[in-house]
């Protein structure tokens, strides 16, 4: 039929042409300028039906369930790769042992008050092999995340999933999940659950259009994650409103990446208008979300554009990814269509919606659809409910960051860097294969992380937005004594044994394929950026330090023995017993 077609104009088109061979009539001036006129409102026509509206959140839903799904792929990712070593069966807090904790906390029984403590499927698992269940629940969210961030679908089913298994690692990780982006990953992940169908698959589901109730919900957030932050600095630190904190930021944030050194070394006044475009959009760039579309958007994109400029700038593990997503609630279809290209059936599904609404054909609701508009206006009951403690918290003198008010972390409050270290210190572990640790002569070999810093040679380095954790907590720890961080003692006597699990956590280990060390040590060195074009600068170092002291004393294996049994941590020398 179409090849009929095809040939009936071509058949005109070459009677039209050709009149000296055909009794056809002579075509006029005024035939062509018709048909061109035809031809400009069939494409006007065309325009209209792939053209876009405002104030429609269609594109806005896959571009956000895709910026979500990317978030929870590399959490479980750095979840699958580091989890046993960190909490698995023979970690540095297993944890097997913190759920036997709160199970003995609330009466002996795995029930309601257990959940709640610790909200976890870890409790209905075999807790003989631990390590698999880590294992298991950071493969399945691997595979989840992916297949959102690959085609764009997904449903409340899937969604529902990735946040159930995620938060069964957050609740079970102690310290080393105990960073405010958890809870922020939690929060938005439960709101990525309400922008979906129910069952259906599909970029474009025409029965179950997106949320506005979720969409204000996203933008509820940034708000509140800009304000959070902004305010917990201007009543923090001095430093944030004398201007001077960016002159200590890049090199004493927790991992400086390479960008950072160069921008430590910034003019004075560069750092000073780094501040005050800080404050401006913490503070004042949030409030554009309630002043219409246009500001809207602005908003969102300078929100974009200052997480770029901190993902540059530092390896602030996927915090500054994870901030970006709620900031995409801020544009609606007209304004997210450029990354949609013109043979992109999402985009084409939407235009013919949209066509249809402007033609007067509205979709009779469902029972389903009904059942829908009841599940937004409970989301925004429930969201209003649990933001009272939240906004009570920002408005208070006393305000605290990084703070959940719901056991489930639903609504949360959230800040970053309310204070500045002036200084940067470091913990250098330390080993030696001499028998007396006190012997001038003995040889001290040093332990590198991957990202923290060591070797002043090493160049600072680039993961963002991959996070180590045990290098983030070192950075804290160099803040505290040793007996407040226990578990660098548990890392000192893994190292004693060259124990693999510990070492797989690390970048450099000086006694690989050699005996273990006799002793091991912590030492604390003051660090600071080396100038650049500087005499050091120029031999390699991207660091110079200085020693402060030692962090704690040389320890063996049999001296750490007792310390070890104290506290129900598996002695390397001692197997591992199955309870």
């Amino acid at each position: 039929m179409a090849a009929s077609l095809d040939n009936n104009i071509g058949a005109k088109v070459r009677k039209r042409h050709f009149k000296g061979s055909f009794n056809e009539p002579k075509c006029t001036d005024d035939d062509l300028e018709k048909e061109a006129a035809n031809n400009v409102e069939d494409a006007t026509k065309g325009k209209k039906l792939n053209s876009l509206k405002t104030g429609t959140f269609w594109l806005t839903r896959i571009v956000l369930l895709r910026s979500v799904a990317f978030i929870y792929w590399v959490a479980f990712i750095i979840a699958f790769n580091q989890n046993k070593q960190l909490i698995g069966d023979r970690g540095l807090l297993p944890c097997k042992s913190y759920l036997k904790d709160v199970k003995h906390y609330v009466g002996g029984k795995i029930g309601t008050a257990a959940l709640a403590y610790a909200p976890s499927v870890l409790w209905f698992l075999d807790w003989s092999n631990m390590d698999a269940n880590l294992d298991g629940i950071a493969l399945l969210g691997m595979a989840l995340s992916a297949f959102v961030l690959a085609t764009g679908m997904a449903n409340m089913v899937i969604m529902a999933s990735l946040w159930v298994l995620y938060h069964s690692l957050v609740n079970v990780g102690q310290l080393w999940y105990s960073f405010g982006w958890e809870s922020q990953l939690l929060e938005t992940g439960f709101l990525a659950i309400f922008l979906c169908p129910l069952w259906t698959l599909s970029q474009v589901p025409r029965r179950c259009p997106p949320s506005l109730v979720c969409i204000w919900a996203f933008r509820w957030l940034i708000v509140r994650i800009m304000l959070g932050a902004g305010l917990i600095k201007i009543r923090g630190d001095k430093c944030w409103r004398d201007l001077t904190c960016m002159d200590y930021h890049y090199e004493t944030q927790p991992v400086p990446n390479p960008m950072a050194y160069y921008m430590h070394g910034s003019p004075w006044w560069f750092h000073r208008f780094e501040t005050l475009s800080n404050h401006f959009i913490e503070l004042i760039v949030p409030l554009f979300t309630f002043l219409g579309r246009r500001m809207c958007i602005v908003n969102g994109t300078l929100q974009i554009f200052f997480q770029a400029v901190l993902i540059v700038s530092g390896n602030l593990s996927f915090l500054n990814w994870l901030t970006i997503v709620p900031s995409l609630a801020c544009f609606d279809d007209a304004s997210l269509s450029f990354l949609f290209g013109r043979g992109s059936e999402a985009k084409k599904a939407v235009a013919k919606i949209h066509h249809e609404e402007n033609s007067g054909q509205i979709l009779e609701p469902t029972k389903g659809m009904r059942i829908r508009k009841v599940l937004n206006g409970s989301l925004a009951i429930l969201i209003g409910c649990l933001s009272i403690p939240v906004v009570l918290n920002l408005v208070s003198p006393r305000q605290v960051m990084n703070t959940s008010f719901d056991p489930l972390r639903i609504v949360n409050t959230y800040g970053a860097f309310g204070s500045i270290t002036k200084e940067r210190t470091e913990v250098i572990f330390q080993g030696t294969l001499s028998e007396d640790p006190k012997d001038p002569n003995a040889l001290w070999e040093e332990y590198q992380f991957f990202c923290k810093p060591g070797d002043p040679y090493r160049r600072p380095c680039l993961i963002s937005p991959y996070h180590y954790r045990l290098d983030w907590l070192m950075w804290f720890a160099a803040f505290q004594t040793y007996e407040q961080s226990e578990w660098v003692i548990h890392i000192a006597g893994r190292l004693l044994a060259n124990d693999s699990s510990v070492l797989s956590l690390m970048d450099h280990n000086p006694f690989q394929d050699r005996a273990p060390p006799k002793w091991v040590r912590g030492e604390h060195f003051k660090y600071k950026f080396s100038q650049p074009g500087s005499a050091s600068a120029s031999e390699g170092k991207w660091w110079l330090r200085k020693r402060i002291g030692p962090y704690f004393p040389a320890v063996n294996l049999e001296a750490l023995r007792g310390f070890f049994q104290s506290r129900d941590w598996p002695h390397p020398h001692i197997p591992t017993q199955k309870h």
